[in-house]
């Protein structure tokens, strides 16, 4: 089962550009409640060892909203990743229009490399190592935050997008971050204090650099 990334589980998305609804806004708390209570109990049970019925508990709604919102536990803690994610999009858009696509992508991700920032996402790479489910999700989180990141430069790019260097972009660009976290997670242990998090910030910086440059030494 695939996760359904969306705020709204009945499926009715707000017009672009409008400010939320009441309803919206809403949805959106119920969604972020429910991802914390995830979070805490996987903090205090560990991976794998919670349910959703306690999930549901813990943030006050019912079994049903849920699964209205999330498939599993497992889903609820990946959209912590989703959201950082996100974050790449408004900086991507914020770049100069006719700046390389390399630059303003590696400029949008290395915008968010900061320990607050990272520390989250940090947290939860690590807890997945334990977990299959969460790895899945987490990936799948990944995967939803490059295809988002592929539409808007083909927007930029406004048809004139060459389809397969765009998703080689794309994927090289979360690649090496998503080595920078494993390669953070080896020589730390998963330690998130700040002189840690300021290791994984500059390996992150390091990575998306060899990026740029070619891979040359």
């Amino acid at each position: 089962m695939s996760v359904s990334y969306t705020d709204d589980p009945e499926g009715a998305v707000p017009e672009a550009g409008a400010a939320p609804s009441r309803r919206e806004l809403n949805k959106q708390a119920t969604r972020s409640a429910i991802a914390e209570s995830a979070m805490k109990l996987v903090r205090s049970k560990g991976p794998g060892n919670f349910t959703a019925d306690e999930v549901a508990a813990d943030a006050g709604v019912s079994r049903r909203t849920f699964f209205n919102y999330f498939p599993s536990p497992e889903s609820a803690l990946a959209v912590h990743i989703e959201d950082f994610l996100d974050k790449v999009l408004p900086h991507f858009h914020a770049r100069p229009a006719g700046e390389p696509l390399v630059e303003s992508m590696l400029q949008a991700l290395t915008a968010l490399a900061d320990p607050a920032n990272l520390e989250r996402t940090a947290e939860l790479f690590e807890l997945a190592e334990e977990n299959p489910q969460m790895q899945r999700f987490q990936l799948e989180a990944w995967t939803h935050a490059e295809r988002k990141v592929v539409a808007a430069i083909e927007e930029r790019l406004d048809g004139e997008a060459d389809a397969l260097y765009v998703a080689s972009l794309v994927g090289s660009v979360f690649a090496s971050a998503r080595a920078a976290l494993s390669e953070w997670l080896q020589r730390t242990g998963g330690d998130l204090g700040p002189a840690s998090l300021e290791s994984l910030r500059q390996l992150l910086i390091d990575a998306l650099g060899y990026l740029r440059n070619g891979f040359s030494s």
